[in-house]
């Protein structure tokens, strides 16, 4: 199953979501600091107008020069004129200094802070670092009415101020933000959700509409709405469907015309070749009272048309199975004797060392002549491209499956050199030969192909693989009863005795093919 997040929809939502809550936040920290920075200046407006108009009020009563008890004097009078607000004053002319708390060693003043009041006319405010935090401290000259315009005394009046009430709004006003982060995450949730149904809704019909192309449904079409790149996308598959389907229709019509061809050209050439055979057949009777030269000729022209008769004969049986006209006459046989009987028919009772079972013994439903000819193909391959002794053996094997009876096993083995492994793949692929070099075989090149069609037909599997100590075998599986429908892809084990180790090759049925042309 892929993870959540490794889909669209995961990483739509984790997109939407990053979006959202990087905006939120930055929002949310410039919206904190324009405020929080409108409300330190309005506080510090305000600081620095009551400070003005409480100092304008006490210089009159001050002497020039200050002393000592008139520093003490100004500093006290500034503290009680607000003293819901704590202030902490200084008041300094040169070296001395008065506070109006006492032994308040005023450390937030700086000297950078006090040598730009000594210079300047205008309030000076500064933010200074201590170890409580930061400590807004606020510096004022003070200048006294002589002929002179308001020349400096000389006296400067410090004050910081705790702003708790300040800090308070700061801290409200974070809350505020953090209160309204989880609300706009959500939101942002929700519309990642909504886009990413809006976006994935035709990626999914687009999926649906591929899965049903794939099934074979080449008239899927999407229906396009809007003139996005999703509509873009959803036109550009209907025009590859549309053309995949005129393919396919015109490669099913060639198809079609190509196995009515052979169909039609092999039952056309029964006639002549029957016809040939009868003469063959008279003409080989004959031969031995003609000239060597022409009785060489003779025999040349029965064998090729024995031939021919044959590839046309396969011909016919491949052209039925590709036109789904091939049926099963089934029939309840004892499998064995079917075996020797097939093995009887063509003289290999001495070719072939036999392990079947004993009369009577394993019987199932097949098709008689389908089996006779799957076993003739499999052992006449053996024994023309194998190497001798060759076995056949036939056991049952028991299903898991507690509603089957059981699976008829035939096992074909040969000593020979085994099946290349290139060739394995195609080993039950149609006029196949696995020596390239070689043009002309004694078989038609759909033996193999011929008996995979047959064993798919019962249902059955078949394989071909190679043995440890040399040789090919070919193992068909053919279930004792013939299942409802399709082709039953079993692995077959080995019978107890010969054991054999098996190729990892395994072709299941639907394309037939041949390993040397049997």
């Amino acid at each position: 199953m892929k993870p959540p997040l490794r889909g669209l929809r995961g990483r739509l939502l984790v997109a939407f979501v990053l979006v959202a809550a990087v905006a939120t936040l930055t929002t949310g920290a410039l919206t904190f600091r324009e405020a929080r920075t409108g409300v330190l200046q309005l506080s510090q407006d305000n600081v620095i107008k009551r400070l003005r108009y409480h100092v304008n009020a006490l210089a009159a009563g001050v002497s020039y020069p200050p002393t000592r008890s008139d520093l003490e004097w100004i500093a006290a009078e500034v503290a009680r004129a607000e003293p819901a607000q704590n202030w902490r004053v200084l008041a300094t002319y040169r070296d001395l200094r008065a506070t109006s708390t006492p032994q308040d060693r005023f450390t937030e003043l700086t000297p950078a802070m006090r040598s730009a009041v000594s210079s300047r006319r205008a309030a000076v405010f500064q933010r200074v670092s201590t170890h409580g935090g930061s400590s807004p401290v606020v510096g004022l000259p003070v200048t006294f009415e002589t002929p002179s315009e308001h020349p400096a005394s000389g006296v400067a009046v410090f004050l910081t101020v705790p702003q708790t009430g300040e800090q308070g709004y700061v801290d409200a006003l974070v809350a505020a933000i953090g209160r309204a982060v989880l609300p706009a995450l959500g939101l942002a949730v929700l519309l990642a959700l909504l886009a990413a149904r809006g976006v994935l809704r035709p990626v999914r019909e687009l999926r649906r509409a591929t899965r049903r192309i794939a099934e074979g449904h080449l008239d899927t079409r999407l229906a396009i709405n809007g003139s996005d790149e999703l509509a873009d996308l959803s036109h550009t598959f209907n025009e590859t469907a549309a053309a995949l389907e005129g393919s396919v229709a015109e490669l099913r019509r060639m198809e079609a015309r190509a196995r009515r061809f052979v169909a039609d050209v092999s039952h056309e050439l029964r006639t002549p070749l029957a016809a040939m055979s009868a003469v063959t057949d008279v003409l080989d009777e004959d031969a031995a009272g003609l000239t060597p030269d022409t009785a060489t000729a003779v025999r040349l022209i029965s064998e090729e048309t024995v031939k021919l008769a044959r590839l046309v004969d396969d011909l016919m049986e491949i052209s039925r199975f590709d036109a789904g006209a091939a049926a099963l006459q089934l029939d309840d046989i004892d499998l064995a004797e079917s075996l020797r009987r097939t093995l009887a028919a063509r003289a290999w009772l001495d070719s072939v060392d036999t392990r079947l079972p004993e009369p009577g013994e394993l019987r199932g439903r097949v098709d008689p002549r389908r089996l006779d000819v799957v076993v003739a193909n499999l052992v006449g391959n053996a024994l023309g491209h194998g190497a001798r002794p060759v076995q056949l053996l036939l056991y049952a094997r028991e299903s898991p499956d507690a509603d089957d009876t059981g699976w008829a096993v035939i096992e074909v083995r040969d000593s020979g050199p085994g099946i290349p492994a290139d060739v394995l793949p195609h080993v039950f692929d149609r006029f196949y030969k696995s020596d390239t070099a070689r043009t002309r075989t004694e078989g038609s090149g759909l033996g193999l192909s011929i008996t995979a069609e047959n064993v798919h037909l019962h249902g059955g599997t078949v394989r071909a693989a190679n043995r440890v100590d040399g040789g090919a075998v070919f193992t068909v599986g053919i279930p004792l009863t013939r299942p409802p429908q399709g082709p039953r892809n079993q692995l077959l084990e080995q019978p107890p005795e010969g054991p054999l180790t098996q190729s990892p090759f395994q072709r299941p049925l639907g394309r037939p093919a041949e390993r040397e042309g049997s």
